[in-house]
């Protein structure tokens, strides 16, 4: 029976991360992986889906930008087969740097299927046969999976997921996307790039409801339908069946039963924990009534030194929250005072035009306290570097208090929105105001510059766009 400090279950972006932090501080660490590692997010997620949209971006500028620029590309096409083996080219890579990552910090790296028998021990089933696994600590990183709904059951051949979605060996002629978040509009974007008709069902009144600023939602429709993309909101899928070699979707639509034709169905209705696996409700985890395990600031669950961390522990399911939260376990398993304290998750949604925000919205910043606001706008339509890139659509928003200053939510949509919205984060978590956005020196030609003048159009003399007077001040008096 092997015995370790930590085993961490789960060798996705919170697992390995919990595994390499633990043995650089010393602890005997074990990681247990029954597929992949990096989880979903290096091999079926994240990375691959990121690889897609990136090609599909290169295709669409060569196809619609270049000329414009003079620059001639005659017979583009799309080698499929190399195009899916380049994107699994990436994955590879990825996960190969995390099994050297995990090697090169001596974690015991495990690829099987555990099992609680006790909340010390687990049991391991795995090509070696079964074995046993004893730790003075576990930690839980078994991540989530895609929800399913009545009627559209995934096989990956004619109904995906977004794994699925990701390894198809042709374009698809027509398809039709169940569910408006996220990740069926970031593959939907990339599909109808490829040459898809793709069709949008959203049950709800909008698309990315609550996940994004309304206003950068309305950009983002807005290219869609230019792009060619059907929308549909308060559209409900109800069945479908298979006529021949095309599948006939049956959807109430604003109270009204329609159909659509399609060659393949991609459901993307949002994601679960995988909380009803490994036997934890028999070791006696405590788990909510969304299937969340629960876990105070220390990521610490009701059963003594076992820990539960990203997609399984909470809202927000993010990769990056589960990194955050697996270094924070380690070290609080090594014997440091800490706590979950960070004042914002920055969400990114990868879609065209990409959108990034990070703190509170307009009207989540009333909820909190905070009825009187400054917001500034600035539009990438006035930005040199934007104007050069050919990508003008989109803006960034920046709300502040308005007596403080203080910057308590920023939100982009447009070029880079990505890589743009780590300084609004920075920003938020030091107290920033938006005298220390608008004084400090940003290169130029760059798309940061927008970040810049936003923080000066909130404070009403933004250099690159006619400001709009403020209340009570000296221009809105003169």
């Amino acid at each position: 029976m092997s015995q370790y400090d930590v085993c961490v279950i789960g060798a996705g972006p919170g697992g390995y991360v919990a595994a390499i932090r633990s043995a650089q501080l010393g602890l005997k660490t074990a990681i247990i992986e029954r597929e992949a590692l990096g989880g979903v997010c290096l091999n079926v997620g994240c990375i691959p889906s990121k690889a897609m949209i990136a090609a599909t971006h290169f295709l669409h500028k060569a196809q619609h930008d270049a000329e414009t620029m003079g620059i001639k590309i005659s017979d583009i096409s799309v080698d499929m087969k190399k195009l899916k083996n380049w994107k699994q080219s990436v994955c590879d890579k990825m996960s190969g740097g995390v099994g050297q990552l995990l090697k090169g910090n001596k974690v015991d790296v495990i690829m099987g299927e555990a099992q609680f028998v006790s909340s010390t021990e687990l049991s391991l089933k795995s090509s070696k046969g079964q074995q046993a696994v004893r730790a003075k600590n576990f930690i839980i990183a078994t991540g989530s999976r895609p929800i399913e709904i009545p009627g559209f059951k995934p096989d990956e051949k004619e109904v995906l997921t977004s794994t699925g979605a990701l390894d198809l060996e042709k374009i698809p002629k027509r398809v039709v996307t169940i569910g408006g978040g996220y990740i069926g509009l970031e593959i939907s974007s990339y599909l109808r790039k490829l040459g898809s008709e793709v069709t949008v069902l959203e049950a709800g009144g909008a698309l990315l409801s609550g996940a994004a600023d309304p206003d950068c939602v309305k950009v983002v429709e807005r290219r869609l339908k230019k792009n060619g993309v059907n929308v549909f909101t308060k559209a409900f899928a109800k069945s479908f069946k298979k006529t021949g070699s095309t599948l006939k979707v049956t959807a109430e639509v604003n109270g009204k039963m329609e159909t659509f034709d399609a060659d393949k169905i991609l459901l993307t209705v949002g994601r679960k924990p995988n909380s009803d696996q490994m036997n934890l409700s028999k070791i006696g985890l405590n788990i909510d009534e969304r299937g969340f395990v629960k876990v105070n600031a220390q990521m610490k669950t009701n059963v003594p030194h076992i820990y539960a961390i990203g997609d399984i522990a909470g809202q927000p399911m993010l990769a990056h929250k589960a990194s955050h939260e697996g270094v924070l376990v380690a070290e609080v398993i090594a014997g440091h005072n800490r706590v979950y304290d960070a004042k914002t998750v920055p969400a990114v949604i990868f879609t065209d035009p990409e959108i990034a925000s990070a703190g509170w919205t307009e009207e989540e910043c009333k909820s909190h306290g905070h009825p009187d606001l400054k917001i500034g706008k600035f539009s990438f339509a006035a930005n040199g570097r934007a104007v050069s890139l050919m990508e003008t659509d989109g803006f960034v928003k920046i709300i502040a208090d308005k007596k403080t200053n203080i910057v308590l939510g920023v939100h982009i949509v447009g070029p880079e929105a990505s890589n743009l919205i780590s300084e609004a984060v920075l920003a938020i978590e030091m107290g920033a105001t938006l005298e220390d956005l608008a004084l400090s020196i940003h290169p130029h030609p760059t798309l940061g510059e927008v970040m810049m003048e936003t923080a000066d159009a909130a404070l009403g003399h933004a250099i690159h766009m006619i400001n709009r007077p403020l209340s009570g001040s000296p221009r809105a008096n003169a």
